[in-house]
């Protein structure tokens, strides 16, 4: 009878489950998938009208990407899902040189090319019909939560910024993720890197992530697992590379350095109480120095954390509730 009851149980959870995420989509948008402009190359985007729009109604547009090489199959969904809920238009992007966009060398992640990729997303959604443009919303994780400090801080066609699970500076972080005396070795493996593309145009690529103890862009062993499990099961088009070129690029960005210059533009922080890619206290530090209209959330758990369920709970309600209250849907 027990066996029984628990299979019950289980299959009745496992409908509600299913039957709820699809309501969700239906109930919230009409998700149709597009491609948009950027210095010459096409980026892949979902974008996302909500329901009940009456001819020639405007709403205010949410621009969002992924962190780290991840494209937006990796769980971006869960959030974007939620946004258009709440009656807001919502574009997802993958960069250029990743996911489903064009652009070669596969696997180039530079800031300022990705900051660029969020511009010309936030004018394509500008001229939607469906868009007002006075009221565009930036939503970042982890290293786009960078990118959406950056663009807070200089481009005030953003209303709202949240971001989540930020890295906000590239050397501080670097310290943290390598021991002190293997820093030295890793500027000079750049260096070098540096020399052979000048005299051969040669792209040199570091693993994304890998084993504990191997060489990656991102060694923490709840990266390889987030990974590893996660975006390359949901996103296909992930590669576990990045240029080494890349990796210069990140000791180089220092986001939080302008955190002041957000303001008067309001910013969210979502940030992990144990994040140990991003460091907890460099982020906290650096809301500190954000000035107002501000606002700091804490969720328990690791960075990886931010995407699932029980956190989601958290990082995507209080970022909605951050949107509604400044972007009026």
């Amino acid at each position: 009878m027990h066996t029984r009851l628990a299979h019950a149980v289980a299959v009745l959870v496992t409908f509600t489950l299913v039957f709820c995420a699809g309501f969700a989509r239906a109930a919230g948008a009409d998700r149709r998938d597009v491609s948009i402009a950027s210095q010459g190359l096409r980026m892949a985007a979902w974008y996302y009208v909500p329901a009940g729009l009456k001819g020639g109604e405007k709403r205010p547009a949410i621009v969002m990407a992924h962190g780290f090489s991840a494209p937006k199959e990796a769980l971006l969904q869960n959030f974007a899902d939620r946004f258009a809920a709440a009656g807001f238009v919502v574009v997802v992007f993958d960069y250029r040189f990743l996911g489903a966009s064009e652009g070669e060398p596969r696997g180039q992640i530079f800031p300022a090319e990705q900051i660029e990729d969020y511009r010309n997303a936030i004018t394509w959604a500008q001229a939607q019909k469906e868009v007002d443009p006075a009221r565009i919303g930036v939503w970042g994780t982890s290293y786009s939560g960078a990118h959406v400090l950056h663009l807070g801080a200089f481009d005030r066609r953003v209303k709202a910024v949240v971001s989540q699970v930020m890295l906000v500076d590239g050397p501080a972080n670097a310290a943290r993720l390598n021991r002190a005396d293997a820093l030295p070795g890793v500027v000079g493996f750049l260096a070098g890197d540096r020399v052979q593309r000048y005299t051969t145009g040669t792209i040199n690529y570091l693993p994304v992530v890998g084993p504990e103890g191997s060489p990656s862009a991102l060694p923490t062993p709840e990266s390889n697992a987030f990974f590893t499990n996660v975006v390359a099961k949901n996103a296909p088009r992930w590669e576990n590379r990045v240029s080494l070129e890349s990796m210069e690029k990140f000791l180089e960005y220092t986001p939080g350095a302008n955190i002041h210059r957000i303001s008067p533009t309001p910013l969210l922080m979502v940030v992990a109480d144990d994040d140990r890619l991003t460091p907890t206290d460099l982020a906290v530090q650096a809301y500190a120095r954000a000035l107002e209209p501000k606002k700091l959330v804490m969720f328990r758990g690791g960075h990886f954390d931010a995407y699932q369920e029980p956190a989601l709970n958290t990082t995507a309600g209080a970022a909605v509730e951050w949107f509604k209250q400044w972007l009026k849907p």
